[in-house]
């Protein structure tokens, strides 16, 4: 790694001011800042959709020990706003690295800053909210960039999907030298994908990209399921034209409000077939039940998450992402809450059998974080065989 030391300013809208150093990219950039808790899983983080529009802090204080490489990325480019660590390790000490963190970023024109207290910043926004933020190597001006800051679009009324999401349909395969992140959820069906780009011949989903990970696609392969992923605004009769045996629908960025168009086709699929949502795709069909959403204070970014499955009052330990949520309050009588969240009691998971759909708003694909919940894919198969 060589990189200049160049002084960055980091600046919040209520004018809060960070000072640090750059890597990554040089130049201006703005976003919602918010924090994640994992203390693995940067670049996983860093190539989620999810965090379109979005500057993300790791609570963990060192950053880029391990490196970067390709096949651990959950899309093909960078979604991150911006990144923002405590210390950019100099070194990258795993075999499996391919490029310095700081490398990879500055060739995307992704921003980072190290060099601050992000223990004060992640309490401030914990006190306070997330909110939207600046990052700036090029002006030395708080105020300037306060200015900034406020004049940046909020999250909320935001559609960020149309910015992630595919321009094409295709049929997904798996990676050949990827089977080692899903292997040890899939089972026996796992064992079946080793073919180097084998795709599953079991039955057909249809699964809207709304800014998908790729772990998530990989492990409905891994489920012996053949995934036909298509674009967000895919209509309800084009995705039954496909003849699909389920319908997933996929993580993603932004506020699910900003959706009525998506949300009105998901609802003409309902009883139709058997749906599974995660996370953005959880709050469509939220909406789509008829219930409401609302954005966090903070929002639940990280891999230690404890939520409850109602089902079996079972704790499990999650990975999640998301700033909204689905109002646990309104929605009808013919859905069943599944899962809660046991740190604020939020909605994590309901079902609605007649309407042939369940959901979550955690991350059971695990990419970053724990694999307590993998057994969801599995549940999605069995759906689908029993119609």
């Amino acid at each position: 790694m060589t990189r200049p030391d160049i002084p960055a300013l980091l600046v919040l809208e209520d004018g809060t001011v960070f000072r640090g150093r750059s890597f990554g990219a040089t130049g201006e950039a703005c976003g919602e800042m918010i924090f994640h808790t994992g203390m693995t899983g940067y670049q996983e983080v860093i190539t989620d959709p999810s965090y379109r529009g979005q500057m993300v802090v790791m609570t963990y204080p060192l950053i880029g020990n391990y490196g970067v490489n390709e096949l651990d990325h959950e899309s093909a480019r960078p979604h991150v706003a911006g990144f923002i660590v405590k210390e950019l390790s100099r070194v990258t000490s795993n075999w499996r690295s391919e490029e310095h963190l700081h490398d990879y970023l500055a060739r995307h024109g992704v921003m980072g800053i190290e060099g601050i207290d992000t223990r004060a910043a992640v309490l401030h926004v914990r006190q306070r909210g997330a909110m939207r933020a600046v990052i700036s190597t090029e002006r030395d001006d708080a105020a300037a960039l306060r200015a900034a800051a406020l004049a940046s679009p909020p999250m909320e009324g935001r559609n960020l999907v149309d910015d992630v999401t595919i321009a094409a349909p295709y049929e997904h395969r798996l990676h050949p030298e990827r089977d080692h992140l899903h292997a040890r959820l899939g089972g026996a069906a796992a064992e079946a994908m080793r073919d180097a780009g084998r795709v599953g011949d079991g039955p057909h989903v249809v699964a809207y990209d709304f800014g998908v990970k790729r772990n998530i696609l990989d492990l409905l392969l891994a489920q012996g399921l053949r995934v036909t992923v298509v674009p967000a605004r895919t209509t309800a009769e084009e995705v039954l034209a496909l003849k699909p045996d389920g319908v997933f629908l996929s993580n993603g960025p932004g506020d699910p409000a900003a959706l009525p168009g998506i949300v009105a086709e998901v609802r003409k699929l309902m009883g139709a077939v058997p749906m599974f949502g995660i996370c953005l795709g959880h709050q469509i069909l939220g909406l789509a039940s008829g219930g409401t959403t609302y954005k966090l204070k903070f929002g639940h970014h990280g891999a230690n998450h404890p939520v409850r499955d109602e089902k079996t009052n079972r704790v499990e330990i999650t990975s999640q992402n998301h700033g909204f949520c689905v109002d646990i309050n309104s929605l009808p009588k013919s859905c069943v809450i599944t899962h809660v969240n046991l740190n604020d009691n939020t909605l994590e998971g309901f079902e609605d059998e007649q309407r042939k759909f369940f959901a979550v708003q955690y991350h059971p694909e695990a990419a970053p974080g724990p694999h307590d919940s993998g057994y969801l894919f599995r549940r999605f198969r069995e759906w689908i065989e029993r119609g």
